[in-house]
């Protein structure tokens, strides 16, 4: 009888290695759970760290959302949720929507506005008066009902990119998508290569590229000044999601990790051309 148990006992541990091993080899992290938000930190300007004011991110309905039925007015508490692991090379995969009204004291330019952050400086480096951290940012929108306005473009709080061998300084710029009205689920992708590549992709359309992200210019403020390193390139970072004054949510936070192919050029272009042809 105790050799059964015993048995037993190291077939579903084996089990459980082959099934933890299948999940390490597919290289894919859901950096969102569905249920919690455990893994993440919270900071909103303003606020100390982890002081989730007025239960601004929260999981509802199975989705990471950002909600402001607890706020009277915006004020300016721009607020960003950071996923606790670092990345240097991966495909970040995202589904998100808008939906309802912006709160009252939201900028105009943030209606319908989010954005995921990439190479992001860590949270608990964040000033309590901080708006944005240094990062990268894919910046999220959705259509207004009256015109073009595209999603999956770049903004540079505290950094600049290069794109066709020049320095590119300007804080926004446009991506070639189309533009999302409503309350529509929409698909955006960004590849990350370290401190090399990095392509904005949307509904599997590439909408815009650029290199060597790094310190440097404004738009942000209430920083440590020790970290503006301008020009130093960023080859890591975190991922983080912002709360910009318009809700939104995210059914989908997931990361194929690509460091493991970084030191085969070969092997990170079939893995790449693999994750492109994916359904």
């Amino acid at each position: 009888m105790r050799n059964i148990k015993l048995l037993m006992t190291l077939a579903l541990a084996l089990v459980c290695g082959v099934s933890s091993a299948q999940k390490a080899k597919n290289g894919w992290f859901s950096l969102f759970n569905g249920k919690d938000l455990k893994d993440w930190d919270i900071k909103i300007n303003g606020h100390q760290l982890n002081d989730n004011n007025g239960n601004t991110f929260r999981v509802q309905n199975g989705n990471l959302a950002v909600s402001y039925e607890n706020y009277d007015e915006f004020k300016e508490q721009y607020g960003h949720i950071f996923h606790k692991r670092k990345f240097s090379a991966y495909l970040l995969v995202m589904e998100y929507r808008f939906t309802g009204d912006q709160v009252k004291g939201g900028p105009g330019w943030a209606t319908r506005n989010s954005g995921a952050m990439i190479h992001s400086q860590a949270a608990n480096t964040m000033g309590v008066n901080q708006d944005f951290p240094i990062s990268i940012e894919m910046q999220l929108l959705g259509g207004l009902g009256n015109g073009n306005r595209t999603t999956a473009n770049l903004c540079t709080p505290g950094t600049n990119v290069v794109m066709n061998n020049k320095l590119i300084t300007a804080h926004c710029v446009n991506s070639t998508s189309k533009t999302y009205n409503g309350d529509v689920w929409v698909h955006a992708e960004v590849l990350v290569l370290g401190d090399s590549i990095v392509k904005h992709i949307v509904e599997k359309d590439t909408v815009l590229v650029y290199e060597k992200p790094q310190i440097g210019g404004g738009n942000v403020s209430g920083h440590n000044p020790a970290l503006m390193q301008n020009g130093k390139l960023l080859s890591e970072g975190y991922i983080a999601l912002q709360s910009e004054s318009h809700p939104v949510e995210y059914r989908k936070v997931e990361v194929f990790d690509l460091a493991p192919f970084m030191k085969d050029k070969k092997k990170l272009a079939q893995k790449i051309k693999e994750l492109q042809q994916r359904k």
